[in-house]
């Protein structure tokens, strides 16, 4: 087999793994401010999946171009969950946000099903065949487009927590949460704030994955499963880390798939998750307690 072909495997795979890494950026933030692990994180990525198959439905808008209000919706959605729910129990024992959150995941997963149903739905683009040539790499332009802007949202998440002023707040919170307070920071307000920001990327990276994979309820265990194995392997609250291991993922997923049987790509997920935990407990990026 020519060593072009296992370089455009490779390839798909890298840029599949920036949308996978994007959307554990958003289950990372919220663990690295809040303390508080978002169980319902896979339903709210297949809730912005669905969000953007009716936009392109209704107003024949493209997912990229959905995925700023997909956001928005999800950010007002994760401000209000945390502020009138969520924030009641970040002092309560791990246990007991667990039993919230997966029952806000259930919640959320039956919504979808009494509204969608269980049968697929997918957004067709002017562009979904098309292929562009860059070199040696023959690449599908969906996974670029969705590649290129899971990058972007990316970049601007990264510029927001350390040059604006609120997100230095927001770090600030994590840093040191008594710290924060003593000074005047308003925590509930951050902490909201930030639970809002991690739905809304997860929200975007739901809406760019509706471009690669067709919309169904079913995708939200697996989706809330890989968010997790990406930020272990990556590190805990570690933002590069996340986008790290969404694309070390995504090309294990890809070599898996072709050079033994698509069914085994978790296997391979796993795998790796596994070797990280024996040689880097902390993680890729992460840091020791």
């Amino acid at each position: 087999m020519p060593f072009d072909y296992y370089l455009n495997i490779a390839a798909s795979g890298l840029l599949t793994g920036l949308v996978y890494g994007l959307a554990a950026l958003g289950l990372s933030v919220i663990f690295g401010v809040v303390r508080v692990v978002n169980f319902a994180h896979g339903e709210m990525m297949v809730a912005g999946m669905y969000g953007a198959v009716l936009l392109a439905g209704v107003l024949g808008l493209d997912p990229i171009l959905a995925a700023p209000v997909v956001a928005a919706v999800l950010f007002a959605f994760g401000w209000v969950l945390q502020r009138g729910l969520v924030n009641r129990f970040v002092e309560r024992p791990e246990h007991m946000q667990f039993i919230l959150l997966l029952g806000i995941a259930t919640i959320i997963l039956n919504a979808m099903l009494m509204l969608f149903g269980p049968d697929s739905r997918n957004v067709m683009v002017p562009y979904s065949f098309d292929t562009v040539e860059i070199g040696p790499l023959l690449l599908d332009a969906v996974r670029l487009r969705a590649g290129a802007g899971a990058i972007v949202v990316t970049v601007a998440l990264f510029a927001f927590f350390r040059f604006s002023r609120t997100g230095k707040a927001i770090r600030a919170c994590a840093d040191n949460p008594l710290g924060a307070r003593v000074v005047g920071l308003n925590i509930d307000g951050l902490y909201a704030l930030t639970f809002g920001i991690g739905a809304g990327v997860v929200g975007i990276a739901g809406a760019l994955m509706t471009l690669l994979v067709d919309s169904r309820p079913q995708l939200a265990p697996e989706y809330t499963l890989l968010s997790f194995i990406i930020v272990i392997v990556g590190g805990l609250g570690s933002l590069p880390g996340a986008l790290l291991g969404g694309m070390l993922i995504g090309f294990s997923e890809a070599m898996a798939g072709f050079l033994l049987d698509p069914s085994l790509k978790s296997l391979f997920s796993y795998g790796v998750l596994i070797v990280v935990l024996l040689l880097r407990p902390q993680g890729l990026l992460g840091k020791r307690s």
